[in-house]
């Protein structure tokens, strides 16, 4: 029996490993792409990583071959990365094919090959990339749904810190360096949904809204230390304005959790949160 491959959208969360050479900066290469595929032309990203304080994330661009049932993907630019020093990433080629396994129980489907990158070097035109393998298995929605978050999300925990009732719907939320300025850098997520990305705290505020209301009831806010700055760990003062409401608190965040604050829409009449 001949499966069209046509009619599988190759749309979507893949993710596996990438095998590079033992002198590479990371001990394990975990590798997760997310397509976009219309027509025969692939758009997306490549994100590596090994861990919380270590990746690399690219746009992608490629195409398509039904017919062949081939993958071609090319590292356009970075967008994202935390890395060692000493690390240079490389932008890589990918040469890949699909593969389906149909049975009475089992669906999986896997893009493979190998991947290179242009004249064998790294970003900095010097540093040698050998080329390796990849292996991607599509990731099935409720993968996905414990897969799409960020790694600091993924390998830390979420401290909870405060509940904070609110009526006004619009909170607004200042953070600050808490005490001498020593390098802090943090990113915010709100629901698991980056809103700030690795910016400095100083005197001047990292600024963001959210917005709690009967729709929105319950916004989880966590910050994320993305380093632990000269004087660790990584703290931060956050003042939150909510009406005529204002609160500060004390947050800190290290390699073993970030900060939560979870606000919780409150009727005016009731005085009760809302669902």
């Amino acid at each position: 029996m001949t499966i069209s491959v046509w009619s599988q959208n190759l749309s979507g969360q893949w993710k596996g490993r990438l095998v590079m050479a033992p002198s590479g900066c990371f001990p394990v290469y975990n590798l997760q792409f997310d397509l976009q595929v219309t027509d025969s032309v692939i758009r997306g990203t490549a994100w590596h990583f090994s861990d919380s304080f270590n990746y690399v994330k690219q746009n992608l661009v490629g195409v398509y071959r039904a017919d062949s049932q081939t993958i071609a993907l090319r590292e356009t630019g970075i967008i994202g990365q935390q890395l060692k020093p000493d690390c240079i990433p490389c932008s890589k080629n990918y040469q890949l094919t699909y593969h389906k396994a149909s049975g009475t129980k089992t669906t999986d489907e896997q893009i493979r090959g190998v991947w290179f990158t242009t004249g064998g070097v790294a970003q900095d035109g010097k540093t040698s990339c050998d080329p390796g393998t990849v292996v991607l298995n599509r990731l099935t929605k409720q993968d996905s749904e414990r897969t799409d978050r960020s790694p600091t999300l993924r390998n830390k925990t979420n401290a909870l810190f405060k509940e904070i009732m609110v009526d006004s719907g619009l909170v607004v939320i200042d953070l600050f360096d808490n005490g001498q300025i020593d390098g802090d850098t943090i990113s915010v997520y709100v629901n698991e949904k980056p809103v700030v990305f690795r910016q400095m705290l100083k005197t001047q505020a990292v600024s963001l809204s959210v917005l709690v209301d009967r729709q929105k009831s319950v916004q989880d806010v966590v910050m994320v230390g993305e380093n632990l700055g000269t004087i660790p760990p990584n703290t931060a003062l956050m003042i939150v304005t909510a009406g005529k409401e204002r609160y500060q608190l004390y947050l800190k965040a290290d390699e073993k959790q970030n900060a939560l604050v979870r606000f919780i829409y409150r009727d005016k009449q009731s005085g009760s949160p809302k669902n």
